[in-house]
């Protein structure tokens, strides 16, 4: 858990210094720099901000960077000076570390934002990272494939846009890359399976209490990029033409989404079965009656809403029992720390009754939360379902703690 926070020069925040509790809300006009905030935490933990990827965005006009610094409550401390050509210093207990991922194992961050509020309709990218941020902080062993595989992919690609027509040197090379890619996916894939298997039941859970009319209607679905059951430089090889003139690879983990869908009336006893077990995955999922339709295509727009709502909210609980029950390389956790959760102005994209269940499930966890609001509206509520959690005022910049 944060328990201080200083930033400076990220936007409209010259220099702020805070003294966080467990949960946390920010009140302030719009421009005031309450979104800002979190952006300088999210940034802290992952490494990049999500409102723009281009430093000098955020870094504050005649700045030459932005440094966001921690001290965590087991006096750990976590730092990052970000400059306008997107140097990066990242520092763990005032040592220098040379790989987000150190920070981000040590200050795990959940966003939900209005800006996610549309990943039922987006590409892929959103809904795999969803997933993958799971993978990352249960499963050990993925991030050093992950990375493998992005590094294999990229020489890939750039080899494939450079030219339509291989020399025997480069075919042998292409192969052995693809050899590599191979080896990665299959890992990846195994990882992304294992976590997405068990979060099923935890997504089942937060659909039964945000949308319990659609509880057996709603399903979830992993799609791993490439047919599985045959090796991935196989299916490489078979595509080298259309790739080649297409100057990308069109098939692997890199192409994984996660989808939900909705079934007919006539489908759901088998469904809430299935979901109850907790065995639908990229395997079990062919044997369940015919998917009728994306769900994005049948919800409300407020209903969609709470369905993102869902998957984020389920993803919690997850984790944290992961890191209680699990002790293996493979199936432990390297979550050691507590989640921080950002909510950014929820008031807005939530009705009360959803409001009230995502907060009521927050405050049962042991999870640190930041959260705004245009207005005091949501502070009865948090007053009610935290003991003591402080309130703070945005003001061009300014964060004042109201008593």
């Amino acid at each position: 858990m944060i328990e201080r926070l200083q930033i400076s020069n990220l936007r409209n925040l010259t220099q702020v210094n805070l003294q966080p509790t467990v949960c946390n809300v920010m009140i302030g006009a719009n421009g005031s720099g309450k979104t800002s905030l979190l952006e300088a935490i999210f940034l802290l933990s992952r490494g990049k901000s999500f409102r723009h990827h281009q430093p000098k965005r955020y870094i504050q006009h005649h700045q030459d960077n932005t440094v966001v610094y921690a001290k965590l409550n087991d006096s750990r401390t976590v730092a990052i000076q970000k400059q306008a050509d997107a140097t990066t210093i990242l520092r763990l207990n005032q040592t220098t570390v040379y790989n987000q991922s150190i920070l981000t194992e040590q200050l795990p961050t959940l966003l939900i934002d209005p800006s996610t509020m549309d990943m039922l309709e987006q590409g892929s990218a959103s809904r795999r990272q969803l997933l993958d941020w799971l993978v990352f902080h249960m499963k050990h062993g993925f991030h050093a494939q992950w990375v493998a595989y992005q590094r294999l992919l990229k020489q890939r690609n750039s080899l494939l846009k450079s030219t339509r027509q291989l020399t025997t040197v480069q075919l042998a090379e292409l192969k052995s890359w693809d050899k590599g890619l191979s080896n990665h996916a299959a890992l990846i894939h195994h990882y992304r399976e294992r976590v997405f298997t068990e979060w099923q039941p935890y997504f089942a859970e937060s659909v039964l209490k945000l949308l319990p009319t659609y509880a057996e209607q709603l399903s979830l679905t992993y799609q791993a990029g490439y047919d599985t059951s045959i090796a991935l430089d196989i299916q490489l090889n078979e595509r080298l033409e259309q790739d080649l003139q297409l100057g990308y690879t069109r098939i692997g983990n890199h192409r994984s989404d996660v989808h939900v869908h909705w079934r007919s009336d006539s489908d759901t006893g088998k469904h809430a079965e299935s979901l109850k077990t907790a065995s639908l995955s990229h395997e079990t999922s062919a044997k369940l009656p015919a998917l009728k339709e994306q769900a994005a295509n049948v919800l409300s727009r407020g209903e969609k809403k709470l369905l993102i709502t869902a998957l984020r909210l389920s993803q919690l609980p997850l984790l944290l029992n992961s890191t209680d029950n699990n002790t293996s390389v493979d199936t432990g956790s390297t979550l050691g720390f507590t989640p921080v959760v950002l909510l950014d102005d929820i008031t807005a994209e939530l009705d009360g009754r959803a409001i009230k269940i995502l907060l009521s499930a927050l405050a049962k966890l042991p999870c640190q939360v930041f959260m705004t609001s245009l207005t005091d509206d949501i502070v009865p509520l948090v007053n009610e379902l935290w003991a003591e959690p402080k309130l703070f005022h945005v003001k061009r910049g300014q964060i004042f703690p109201v008593d």
